[in-house]
């Protein structure tokens, strides 16, 4: 029998007939709840076919769903089989509503509670509850089951993260980590970054994403005991962890909890992160449970100074790359032969001239005329179409280096563009500038800056469906908490701390608009006869905004200045490193308005 999305499905549900479940719900995570996940946790890819970063879907005997976010609303329709599985809106028709619709009493919904977080399986459970139905934790999970090319899980050495651009030691970070604990016996860290940072090491299984798989306890007194398979642990990581963690077997994480249970230890866990799994574990053993953020949240989102002069050294590396590939692009794309997947390919190849790129920070976004209007765009040997002349071309991409994480996007012309597209493009430039240029007070969030990106657009009817930024690692992951720039992002925002700033428009089915810098959050100075501290956003990224997509009549005069001295800084900075027809046509890209 072939084996399709239908037939998998079909496999499942006698599956799901086997465990005397009514349904399943599928996350798309791993263990370690993360953004990214290895080949063998693409359990929502196997099933649906649906490719991109975020989303769930549920099957039960009868009905298939799958929810996702805004960003995915054009990709799902084009990738998953809508006779199969109905598409909805996470924030609009979230899973909880369609169990209330869809589940009556004596309905068994299974989960895996390892792919599901505690605060998920609690707002699951009482959506069930509320029908009759129940929220029933699996012992094996029915997909792997019936998964019979499932791959097996990665096992790649880690690497030690060194202090020259770590900034601080292991024993630095856990020394002050403990400090901020109070009265609480231990804490449980599950987020791979988390640890990956805390310990100073750097894992290789998830792709272009260096955090550890791993889970850790870090007891108020005495070494900590990190979670991972030996297999990954060379003679320099066990030297380097050897004076502050001892090492188990991941199978072992229930032993210890257990004996954190049989201790009366009281345990810090983040059931936002924490595994279902963790929580019942320690919770059974009774331990005393005691809910919070995960405490290496923020020390990580400050960039130290070490980390963030890395971030700036990694941002010009980065530019060089960039506006090299803009040039080239300038050059090759209007005589009509160049795919997005050629793009993709000279750009990375851009980035590895420099000798220091260690990976991708996410899969390259190269995207022409209507495929630009899908802000997650995946390019495939299917989808793959060339730049068509008079077309706006979208690149958002990014890189892996020691000393820092990347991320950009440039939209360009190939030819001429429209009156309209001049327009919507100057609106989002204008609401990336007045964000960039804002000043703000000490404890400001997010969710009250967003509106400086969207209000250009608003005047004009129109609005993105994303959110503005998102937090950047460390050479960790590209989209790093807790800070964000969006509707309802409530983390004060801190000195150190790396955010995307990247408003966007995206007209369905024709092209789409996304301008991208990372900024840095730091000290502003003290305006006279000003009462408070305040704080602003020091641009990091390097690279050319396409001139040719201006309405320069659209423009207040602060940002036009803003923008011809970033193209100055660009100029400067970028042009150092480039000679000939390349910096030829760099000047000619930062010319002033």
């Amino acid at each position: 029998m072939t084996d399709t999305h239908k037939t998998r499905v079909t496999r499942l549900r006698a599956e799901l007939k086997r465990q005397k479940l009514t349904g399943f719900f599928v996350p798309r995570a791993d263990e370690f709840q993360g953004e990214y996940v290895p080949e063998y946790a693409e359990r929502l890819r196997w099933l649906t076919n649906f490719r991109g970063s975020a989303g769930v879907a549920i099957v039960t005997l009868k009905k298939a769903a799958i929810f996702i976010d805004g960003r995915y609303v054009i990709q799902v329709r084009q990738q998953v089989d809508e006779k199969i599985f109905a598409p909805f809106h996470l924030m609009e028709e979230p899973p909880a509503k369609w169990i209330a619709r869809n589940l009556k009493k004596g309905d068994r919904l299974g989960f895996d509670p390892w792919l599901v977080t505690a605060e998920q399986a609690k707002r699951l459970s009482e959506a069930c509850a509320a029908v009759g139905a129940s929220f029933v934790p699996v012992d094996s999970n029915p997909i792997d089951a019936v998964w019979t090319d499932q791959p097996q899980p990665p096992m790649v050495e880690l690497a030690v993260q060194p202090t020259q651009f770590a900034g601080r030691t292991a024993a630095e970070k856990l020394k002050d980590l403990r400090k901020g604990l109070g009265n609480v016996d231990a804490v449980v860290l599950t987020q791979p970054d988390s640890v990956a940072w805390l310990f100073n090491l750097r894992g290789f299984d998830v792709p272009h994403t260096p955090v550890v798989a791993a889970y850790a306890i870090l007891p108020a007194k005495g070494k900590a005991q990190l979670f991972i398979a030996a297999e990954k642990l060379t003679a320099e990581v066990r030297q380097h962890l050897r004076s502050i963690a001892t090492t188990h077997a991941p199978k072992d994480i229930g032993t210890a909890l257990r004996a954190l249970g049989k201790a009366k230890a009281r345990v810090l866990i983040d059931p936002a992160w924490t595994s279902e799994r963790i929580r019942a574990l320690l919770a059974k053993a009774k331990a005393t449970l005691v809910t919070g953020p995960d405490p290496v949240l923020l020390p990580k989102a400050r960039k130290n100074r070490t980390e963030q002069e890395g971030a700036r050294n990694a941002q010009t590396r980065d530019g060089v790359a960039v506006s090299r590939f803009l040039c080239w692009l300038e050059r090759e794309a209007p005589k009509g032969g160049l795919t997005e997947l050629d793009a993709a390919e000279n750009l990375k190849a851009f980035r590895e001239v420099t000798g220091e790129l260690k990976d991708l920070s996410f899969e390259t976004i190269p995207a022409s005329g209507p495929h630009a209007a899908i802000p997650h765009y995946h390019a495939t040997e299917e989808s793959n179409r060339k730049l068509g002349r008079n077309e706006i071309f979208l690149v958002d991409s990014g890189a892996q280096y020691i000393d820092g994480t990347t991320d950009i996007t440039r939209t360009v012309i190939v030819g001429t563009p429209t009156a309209e597209m001049k327009d919507r493009f100057t609106r989002v430039l204008k609401g990336m500038i007045d964000l960039t240029m804002a000043r703000f007070p000490k404890g400001t969030t997010g969710s009250q800056l967003d509106i400086l990106a969207r209000q250009h657009l608003w005047s004009a009817g129109l609005d993105f469906d994303h959110g503005t930024g998102h937090g950047v690692g460390a050479y960790l992951s590209v989209h790093e908490g807790p800070a964000r720039i969006s509707k309802s992002d409530r983390t004060p925002l801190e000195p150190g701390m790396i955010l995307s700033n990247e408003p966007g428009f995206y007209k369905q089915g024709d092209y789409g608009i996304r301008i991208e810098n990372l900024v840095m959050v730091h000290e502003a100075k003290t305006v006279t006869g000003g009462d408070r501290p305040m704080l602003g956003f020091d641009t990091l990224t390097l690279a050319p905004i396409d001139r040719r997509l201006i309405d320069v009549a659209l423009l207040s005069d602060a940002e036009r200045k803003w923008l011809d001295a970033y193209h100055a800084r660009v100029l400067k900075e970028v042009g150092d490193h480039l000679a000939g027809d390349e910096l030829a046509w760099l000047k000619k890209a930062c010319a002033p308005l």
